[in-house]
């Protein structure tokens, strides 16, 4: 089926040749073409132009997009966005003086939920997920990659990414699955680090690998939870099983783990929030995306990655939600584009090229999302009529979109 967009004010992310991802200074540049249309066949963009030479031909479907924008669906390079259940009473406490970690030293935070977790039917957690899935989609996202994490014991870190896994056959969303058994320390393994370690390492990750669950393997690289050595012998054992690495890293503390993630060729490093001097030299010259969550920053009132001097240094910067219950309960994208701007001071293109190209690298993607290139899906958001994508972090807190397209189905 043959689909066609017409009158588009302004067509933004058009690629003829797409890199796999942006760096430094020409994140800053955003190509796109005016008074456009954009064909899609199937799934896949087929071709683009202006309306000086509209296309000839039968199309099943024209949706007229004066005084619109249209730009790539949004790429979500880190969620956790298959979990049971809420942490709205830690959220209070928070309100009332306790830090992340106190809560999660009283057996809040990650066990909370990994408890929650266990108690949930396979049924119940994904009816919960698809839920939470299906907004995000309406919010413009096209591409999503979801984490385990929260289930900590062989059983459940399955069941999270046969959830996940599910919810990649029923929607029109590429998703990508990370094995994060190494999220936090069950409390059954508090004095027995190395025994949780063992087990993730001997069986877990076999078991994930056999059923086809993952894609990549993930750390939480932070004092009181794993250490660098900790993080490499998981990341070692991953990509003995074929799993391509990211990492958990400089959340709350810079101990070593970025350079260990560059040194174990790791897709992407996570969090930064926390930033030295040796990790932004150890990123240079890698092929490592480093990637800002600013809605977690925004939730917990902790720094926000420094983001500018990321890409002051020449280095590439990818957006993310960290969709998670207990530090980013939130999966939209657009707040997270506004807030990059707003708070860490990146200009509306670093923003939109962030979010699109660099995400659908930090997931693999970049063959097939992230710009206006032939061939790559069919998965764009149309905006409301709007005087200039500047204003999509401007008006931070409405809703620009009218309409989002994923794999060629209007939703």
């Amino acid at each position: 089926m043959k689909l066609l967009l017409i009158n588009i004010k302004e067509l933004l992310q058009v690629r003829e040749i797409s890199p796999r991802y942006i760096s430094g200074k020409e994140m800053n540049i955003l190509p796109t073409l005016s008074n456009a249309w954009l064909l899609f066949n199937g799934t896949q963009i087929e071709d683009y132009g202006t309306m000086n030479l509209p296309p000839d031909g039968n199309f099943a479907q024209i949706i007229d997009c004066t005084g619109r924008f249209v730009l790539p669906a949004w790429c979500d390079s880190h969620t956790h966005i298959v979990y049971a259940g809420n942490r709205e009473q830690e959220f209070v406490d928070r309100i009332n003086g306790l830090t992340y970690l106190e809560i999660a030293e009283k057996g809040g935070g990650i066990l909370n939920s990994a408890k929650k977790l266990q108690e949930t039917s396979e049924k119940e957690l994904y009816d919960q997920s698809a839920a939470r899935l299906e907004e995000v989609l309406y919010l413009g996202t096209g591409a999503i990659e979801i984490k385990s994490g929260y289930g900590l014991t062989p059983e459940a870190e399955m069941k999270m990414l046969r959830v996940a896994k599910k919810l990649a056959k029923k929607y029109p969303v590429a998703i990508k699955t990370t094995f994060l058994g190494a999220h936090a320390l069950p409390t059954e393994f508090k004095n027995n680090k190395k025994g949780y370690l063992d087990l993730v390492c001997n069986e877990m990750i076999p078991k994930v690998v056999q059923e086809d669950l993952a894609h990549f393997i993930d750390v939480f690289c932070e004092e009181g939870y794993f250490s660098v050595e900790d993080t490499e012998r998981i990341l070692s054992e991953g990509k003995k099983f074929g799993l391509i690495p990211k990492i958990h890293v400089n959340q709350f503390n810079a101990i070593g783990g970025v350079e260990a993630g560059v040194r174990h060729q790791a897709l992407s490093v996570d969090h930064l929030e926390l930033l030295t001097d040796e990790d932004l030299n150890a990123l240079k010259n890698s092929e490592t995306m480093p990637v800002a969550l600013p809605g977690c920053s925004y939730f917990l009132s902790i720094p926000y990655t420094p983001g500018r001097r990321i890409i002051d240094a020449g280095l590439p910067l990818a957006l993310a939600t960290d969709f998670n219950p207990g530090s980013s309960p939130s999966g939209n994208m657009n707040f997270v584009v506004a807030t990059a701007c707003i708070k860490m001071k990146l200009t509306p293109e670093e923003a939109i090229n962030a979010a699109t190209i660099n995400g659908a690298y930090a997931m693999g993607l970049s063959d097939s999302h992230g710009s206006i290139t032939k061939g790559k899906a069919a998965s764009v958001i149309i905006t409301e009529e709007i005087p200039s994508y500047g204003y999509l972090p401007y008006a931070f807190g409405s809703n620009c979109i009218d309409q989002v397209i994923l794999n060629g189905r209007v939703l």
